[in-house]
């Protein structure tokens, strides 16, 4: 069964290489990780899939890369400067800081329980800041981007200009964003530097509402067939007081975590709000010309935005099981192959010499086509346990009958079934298998 305590998941990913405390050789730097072996592979093939669904698998939808770094005009423009913020309150008596919105109680104080000690609700911009160049000036204010949405916005005209796209037509990205969270927490699920995977979908406005009933769908669709649970998704729409200041509509695909229901992506109708602000502040036609109608207008947009940290965290927590095998409890990631770190294991039944050429040669063939891990180390069982408990869909034993016999083992993650394969054959039987 899925995990019921997000230490479960906390301690594996700190045993087994996925995620690390950042700076922890200097106490850590709070709400911000570093990715080891494993977590780094495992972030790599959720953009992969998410890009394989989004945009390889569509004949509709582009992929760019545009800067971390942006100037103010483009944030005045998008409302970010003025409306991106969080109201906070300090407590006078211990100095703690909160989000006035999340106060259960705002007369007192839930840290040190003084009464009244709350001041006035202050608005803080979310946007780090920095300078460009050598002088630190008024004009050499620069923005870390809080989202990769206005990337893909400013680009519209040089996408559909060189792409020959027309809507309804995507445009997508993955990459960082920063935001000065002021309450971060529960472990990958909210920091401040962080991973987004986000498609900005171009629509005659009047096909607005059909396309995002569409996305809404579809984005639900992907987690599901990646091995969440559908019992532990569903899809909530935001109430009006809820809604973004750019937002028609926004419904999120809400994650069962530990801690109760979360958000794990939201999809927006964003209207036509960001390019009829750009080109205002810009000076520049941000539009499309419909040449069959004779009509120019300005597309809306419709937005899923996910973050890749955070769909990590949702995969790991429903793949996370305990069973028993040879009346011993093992932990197993049921990952599906598709998001695995490494997707075969080659275990030399022994270090000895005898067997490590044929080894050596069998992860060879296979690393030319899979992410392969090789580990000759402690007995195989305790071999088989490592691999369950990082998500390896299967393991191929090379046993001193190899030698004679030219065949090898695979055993099975999920099952612990095990068959003999031909070496020769072996590359095809995992190519048939599914996902892998």
């Amino acid at each position: 069964m899925p995990a019921s305590d997000l230490d479960q998941i906390v301690n594996l990913c700190k045993r087994r290489g996925f995620v690390f405390p950042s700076a922890e050789i200097y106490g850590g730097f709070r709400s911000s990780y570093d990715y080891g072996p494993l977590g780094s592979l495992m972030l790599r093939n959720v953009r992969e899939a998410w890009i394989s669904t989004m945009v390889q698998q569509r004949d509709d939808v582009v992929l760019i890369d545009a800067a971390v770094l942006g100037p103010p005009q483009v944030f005045e423009a998008s409302g970010h400067l003025s409306s991106f913020s969080d109201p906070l309150v300090d407590c006078k008596e211990c100095k703690q800081r909160f989000r006035d919105d999340h106060l259960e109680d705002h007369e007192v104080c839930p840290n040190c329980g003084a009464k009244g000690s709350f001041t006035e609700a202050r608005e803080f911009n979310l946007m780090f800041k920095t300078t460009a160049g050598p002088v630190e000036a008024q004009g050499a204010e620069v923005y870390l981007r809080p989202e990769t949405a206005q990337g893909m916005f400013v680009n519209f005209a040089n996408v559909l200009q060189t792409s020959r796209k027309k809507p309804p037509f995507g445009i997508a990205q993955v990459g960082k964003s920063f935001r000065n969270e002021i309450t971060p927490g529960n472990f990958i699920f909210r920091t401040r530097e962080f991973e987004q995977m986000e498609l900005e979908y171009f629509v005659p406005p009047e096909a607005g509402p059909r396309w995002y009933e569409y996305w809404c769908q579809a984005r639900l669709d992907w987690y599901v067939g990646l091995g969440i649970p559908p019992e532990m998704l569903r899809l909530r729409a935001h109430d009006a007081d809820e809604l973004s200041h750019y937002s028609a509509g926004t419904s999120d695909v809400e994650f069962l975590y530990p801690w109760g229901w979360g958000e794990l992506e939201g999809i927006a109708q964003r209207t036509d709000f960001d390019l009829t602000q750009h080109a205002k502040h810009s000076g520049e036609r941000l539009d499309y010309f419909d040449q069959a109608s004779g009509e120019r207008y300005v597309p809306y947009v419709i937005e899923p935005a996910a973050g890749v940290n955070r769909a990590m965290a949702a995969f790991l927590l429903a793949a996370y099981d305990e069973d028993v095998v040879n009346d011993e409890t093992r932990t197993v990631l049921r990952l599906d192959p598709r998001l695995a770190p490494y997707k075969v294991a080659v275990l030399p039944l022994s270090k000895k010499d005898t067997l490590t050429p044929l080894a050596k040669q069998v992860y060879a063939t296979l690393a030319e086509r899979y992410m392969c891990d090789y580990d000759e180390t402690q007995a195989i069982g305790r071999r088989y346990r490592r691999q369950d408990e990082i998500g390896t869909p299967y393991c191929v034993t090379v046993d001193f009958d190899s030698l004679d016999d030219g065949a090898v083992t695979i055993r099975e993650r999920d099952t612990t079934a095990q068959v003999r394969v031909p070496v020769d054959a072996l590359a095809g039987e995992l190519a048939a298998r599914h996902g892998c």
